[in-house]
């Protein structure tokens, strides 16, 4: 029959982009709930070859970042179809979480991978209120439910429990990352937290080639390969003017304005670690 011709081989393409977990009232990281609509739709795509997750992230909640790769690994699994990740600027932390859902991983020369590691922040404000005459008051049933409070002097029973926690997270990450990439992996200081350039990332075996996800698939699925972009749906409203669909009452707007200002240091002080 006239216009009826064998379908062109089609990469659906996924961006994985920005911190992950909860930012503030103001800004939305990523999350699985988020992403799960978006991640269906790119493993349901007819005439499938491949998902090509684009990642750039440096990263953020650990759960989060287990349960997008879950999800991935999931439909892959289910549909028996490979994943390929593009890292673009950066794949650190968290964000190397989710490129190791990749079966494959290709990063430009110049990305910034790894920091395989843990790591929580915070600040102390005991000096600070002492000098402003300002008492701290806080009432717990159960001894240790205010530890790390910011107000407090710090104990040293308390950071031992955190580093106790971070010291979990960290095995569980360095369990996916082998289990993921096997007898790629070269070097001594793969889990020290430390990141390196994709070229130097490549020769550890944390990334697998340099390369794009466009020429990297033409090569790979010819010149007539079609490349579909996966992105997440939103409402009118959103689309027009960024919206939610959740309005706050207004005497609470000063409140949301500064957690979201706070938020949105955390999260440029995540990016900065890594020279971006």
């Amino acid at each position: 029959m006239f216009g009826l011709g064998r379908r062109k081989p089609t990469v659906s393409v996924l961006r994985l982009n920005g911190v992950i977990g909860g930012v503030g009232p103001l800004r939305r990281g990523m999350s699985v709930q988020r992403l799960a609509p978006a991640i269906q739709r790119a493993f349901s795509v007819k005439g499938l070859k491949a998902v090509a997750l684009s990642v750039n992230s440096p990263g953020g909640s650990p759960v989060q970042s287990a349960l997008i790769y879950r999800r991935i690994r999931d439909l892959a699994n289910e549909k028996n179809i490979p994943v390929l990740v593009f890292v673009e600027d950066v794949a650190a932390s968290g964000g190397y979480w989710l490129a190791c859902a990749g079966d494959e991983i290709f990063a430009d020369a110049n990305s910034i991978i790894g920091s395989i590691g843990v790591v929580s922040g915070g600040f102390g404000f005991v000096d600070a209120i002492g000098k402003l005459g300002i008492e701290r008051r806080i009432y717990t049933a159960g001894e240790r439910k205010g530890m790390l409070d910011p107000f407090r002097p710090e104990n040293e029973d308390d950071v031992a429990h955190l580093k106790t926690i971070q010291k979990d997270m960290h095995e569980s990450f360095i369990d996916l990352v082998k289990r993921r990439r096997g007898k790629k992996l070269k070097g001594e200081s793969l889990f020290t937290g430390e990141f390196w350039t994709g070229r130097k990332a490549m020769e550890l075996g944390l990334v697998d080639a340099l390369g794009d996800v466009r020429t990297v698939c033409r090569d790979r699925f010819g010149e007539k390969v079609r490349l579909v972009a996966i992105g997440e749906r939103r409402g009118w409203l959103k689309r027009r003017f960024g919206l939610t669909g959740e309005r706050a009452p207004p005497e609470s707007w000063g409140i949301a304005l500064g957690a979201g200002l706070f938020a949105a240091v955390e999260e440029r002080a995540l990016w900065s670690r890594f020279g971006l």
